[in-house]
């Protein structure tokens, strides 16, 4: 399997690895991976890959078989060899603003504390659709809360629980559309805050910025009716 070295570090923007294996579709994977791969809602990253002798764009990543990540080239090019040592170097700026949307999107979740039905994160907005069957009251309420939220500054922290702990405690799920990974044993999870001050405990696979500061301000987008009881909530994030 690829090491996802963007569990213990996602500030990591440069690494070295070796290529694994190539695909038949021209996809190259690497034996530990900077580049977080497309599931729950978040893209796969973009970025290059240089070589002696060689360079590759990296539109997107994607989750292969056996636990691997696939990087899939922006166009077709010359590929690395199996064997290679190759430099990885991600989009910055893109995935930083995914990790920003995507922490605030947890933090929505807590101003709005209904079942997540699904999600989506993007560099400019994100959204949650919720089994939320009446509409909002004050829109502008729930964002003036979220924006108090991401001015407390709180730490973002990641940590373990074993499957069995998640199991006994089911309310920590919110989001319905997708379940933790299970069968590895343990479950990973994002907490927003720290003790008696945390604003947000759930599990997460993702990436995240270390502490909402790095936010920015948040402005709701549009609300939109999808099917008898869910809703779509939009948020932006200002540049």
């Amino acid at each position: 399997m690829t090491k996802p070295m963007f569990i213990d570090d996602a500030y990591l923007r440069d690494a070295d690895a070796r290529v694994f294996a190539v695909t038949d579709e021209g996809g190259i994977i690497l034996d530990a991976s900077i580049f977080y791969a497309t599931s729950g809602g978040q893209p796969g990253d973009s970025g290059t890959l240089t070589w002696q002798g060689g360079a590759i764009d990296i539109a997107t990543a994607v989750k292969g078989a056996g636990g691997t990540i696939i990087l899939v080239p922006a166009e077709p090019n010359a590929l690395p060899a199996v064997g290679t040592k190759v430099s990885q170097s991600l989009n910055w700026e893109r995935r930083h603003r995914h990790m920003r949307v995507h922490t605030a999107l947890h933090l929505l979740s807590v101003v709005i504390p209904l079942p997540v039905t699904g999600g989506s994160i993007g560099a400019e907005k994100g959204r949650l659709d919720f089994d939320m069957p009446d509409a909002i009251a004050d829109k502008a309420a729930l964002e003036n809360t979220l924006n108090e939220l991401i001015d407390c500054h709180f730490d973002i922290s990641t940590e373990w629980i074993d499957e069995s702990e998640l199991a006994a405690n089911p309310e920590l799920v919110k989001t319905m559309s997708v379940a933790p990974p299970k069968g590895a044993g343990r479950i990973r999870m994002v907490r927003i805050g720290a003790a008696e001050n945390t604003a947000d405990y759930q599990p997460c696979g993702g990436t995240h910025v270390r502490n909402t500061s790095e936010i920015g301000r948040i402005r709701f987008g549009k609300v939109e009716k999808k099917g008898k009881q869910n809703r779509r909530v939009y948020l932006h994030i200002d540049t």
